[in-house]
């Protein structure tokens, strides 16, 4: 991972507290080759969708894709995406990359959703990993390390953190706090917590004071740069 540091300062406003960005392109401009990017997102709800078509353009080489679908065709290209996390290997722009796992040039790591929730949780509460029973007895298990706890065997899950999260919410105010709608929160939250630079595409933005800060779902400590796409309900 290559770290903020690297990544450029998301700042572009007088007020330092302002976190909005002029356009997707420019948001995700300084996302360095080599970087792992976690993607929110449950099929297509609360999926950044400008965000990802931004990065397709943007051509990154040798990066890492996290996410529970794997709806990334797009960056397959000569030397664009070589691992890829995920929970369910489909999605509308999938078979380019299937058939790059399939040829080899593509790695595939199968996590189950419940594992890929807490791995990302443990990553961005700075954990050690979590235990789970999932896969036990099965090929998933093979090379990872089985705890026993009170009689019991646990699969150790490891924590999962990128370099970069790409993440949609309803609405968000300029400060960078954000209002997710129904099932589109999913994971989002959790790649905001565990990602070193965090990209959220919004459908709204307001004026600071305008949420109910009791409303909020993901707060502006968890978030660098906000653009809007539009796109949703009012």
């Amino acid at each position: 991972m290559t770290g903020a540091a690297d990544m450029g300062h998301a700042n572009r406003h007088a007020n330092p507290l302002d976190k909005v960005v002029e356009s997707a392109e420019a948001a995700v401009a300084d996302v360095p080759d080599g970087a792992t990017v976690l993607v929110g997102g449950f099929g297509g709800s609360g999926f950044p969708k400008v965000l990802r078509e931004a990065l397709i353009r943007r051509h990154p080489r040798r990066i890492t894709v996290v996410c529970n679908n794997a709806d990334f065709g797009g960056f397959v290209y000569e030397d664009g995406l070589v691992r890829m996390i995920c929970s369910y290997p489909v999605g509308a722009t999938a078979k380019p990359l299937l058939e790059g796992i399939e040829a080899g040039t593509i790695e595939l790591e199968l996590t189950p959703q419940g594992t890929l929730a807490e791995r990302l949780r443990a990553g961005g509460s700075g954990l050690g990993g979590v235990l789970t029973p999932t896969g036990l007895g099965t090929e998933f298990q093979v090379g990872r390390r089985i705890i026993e706890v009170d009689g019991k065997s646990f699969i150790l899950a490891l924590p999962l953190r990128g370099d970069v999260a790409l993440i949609r919410a309803h609405q968000a105010d300029r400060y960078g706090n954000l209002v997710s709608r129904f099932a589109g929160r999913n994971f989002n939250p959790l790649m905001a917590m565990a990602a070193d630079l965090t990209i959220a595409e919004v459908d709204h933005i307001v004026e600071p004071g305008q949420l109910d800060p009791q409303q909020i779902h993901i707060p502006s400590v968890f978030v660098d740069r906000v653009v809007a796409v539009g796109g949703g309900p009012a």
